[in-house]
C-alpha cells in the first residue's frame, strides 16, 4: 500500500507519455493530484514525463489499453497500491487514415480497439474504485471535433471518437446516483505529433483559416479543461461534451 496521504486524489491518465496526455498529467499534478501515467511502448518519452512530474507526484504504468486483461490487471494494481482511484482520463488514441475503399479491416479494428473498446475496458475495470470515491469520482474521455462533424479519410477514427460520446452520456446516467460524473472533452486541431504528421503545409494553412480564433490549439488548452472537469468546481456537470476547438465547430 502507498504512503500517500489518504486525502490525496489519484488520477489515471492514459496515453500520458507525450502530447495532450503529458500536458493533462502535468496540469493535474499542479492541482495537487497524484497521477498514474499510462503508456504502451515509448519508454524514453514516459521517463521524460515522469521526470517532469516528479516521482513524489506520479508513477508510470505500462500497459496496452486495447488489451482487456492488461487493463484489468493495471486497475487492480492501482487499487492495491493506492487504495483508491478518483479520476480516469481516457486519452490514449491512434489514427490510421484512409478513404473508406482503402481502409483495411485490420486497421479499422486497431483504431476501434485502441480508441473505443479501451474506454469500455477501462471504465468497467475502474468503476468499483470510482464509485467508492463517490463525489470525487470522475471519468473524462477525450473525443474529437471530427467525432462530432465527420472528416473524409478518417472513417475509423471518427467512428471511434463518436462512439466515445455515446459511452460518455450512457455512463453519466449510470453512475450519477453515486455522485460520479462522466464527461467528454472534444479538442479541435491541437499542436501534437499526430497533428504535425497529418496536417502539413497548405492543408495546415487552410485549416487555420477555418478556425475563428485563427490558431491551432495547444495541449495546455485541452489540459486546463480536463483539470476543471476533474475538480470539485465541476461537480454539477455530467454527460456533457466540452468543446475546445477555437470555434471550428459551433452549435
Amino acid at each position: 500500500m502507498s504512503t500517500l496521504p489518504h486525502t490525496r486524489r489519484i488520477a489515471l491518465v492514459t496515453g500520458a507519455s507525450r502530447g495532450i496526455g503529458r500536458a493533462i498529467a502535468k496540469t493535474l499534478v499542479r492541482d495537487g493530484l497524484f497521477v498514474v501515467a499510462n503508456y504502451v511502448s515509448n519508454d524514453q518519452a514516459a521517463e521524460q514525463t515522469l521526470a517532469e512530474l516528479g516521482t513524489e507526484n506520479a508513477a508510470l504504468s505500462k500497459f496496452d489499453v486495447s488489451n482487456e486483461s492488461a487493463v484489468d490487471s493495471a486497475i487492480k494494481s492501482i487499487g492495491e497500491t493506492y487504495g483508491r482511484l478518483d479520476i480516469l482520463v481516457h486519452n490514449a488514441a491512434v489514427a490510421i487514415d484512409g478513404l473508406l475503399l482503402r481502409t483495411k479491416t485490420e486497421d479499422w479494428h486497431k483504431v476501434l480497439e485502441t480508441n473505443l473498446s479501451s474506454a469500455f475496458y477501462l471504465s468497467r475495470a475502474a468503476s468499483r474504485l470510482l464509485l467508492k470515491a463517490k463525489e470525487s469520482g470522475r471519468i473524462i474521455n477525450l473525443t474529437s471535433v471530427v467525432g462530432e462533424m465527420g472528416n473524409a479519410g478518417q472513417v475509423s477514427y471518427v467512428a471511434a471518437k463518436a462512439g466515445l460520446i455515446g459511452i460518455t452520456r450512457t455512463l453519466a446516467r449510470e453512475l450519477a446516483s453515486r455522485g460520479v460524473t462522466v464527461n467528454a472533452v472534444s479538442p479541435g486541431f491541437i499542436e501534437t505529433d499526430m497533428t504535425a504528421q497529418h496536417v502539413q503545409g497548405e492543408a495546415r494553412q487552410k485549416l487555420i483559416a477555418q478556425i475563428p480564433l485563427g490558431r491551432i490549439g495547444s495541449a495546455e488548452d485541452v489540459a486546463e479543461t480536463v483539470a476543471f472537469l476533474a475538480s470539485p468546481r465541476a461537480s454539477y456537470i455530467t454527460g456533457q461534451v466540452v468543446r475546445v476547438n477555437g470555434g471550428l465547430l459551433i452549435g
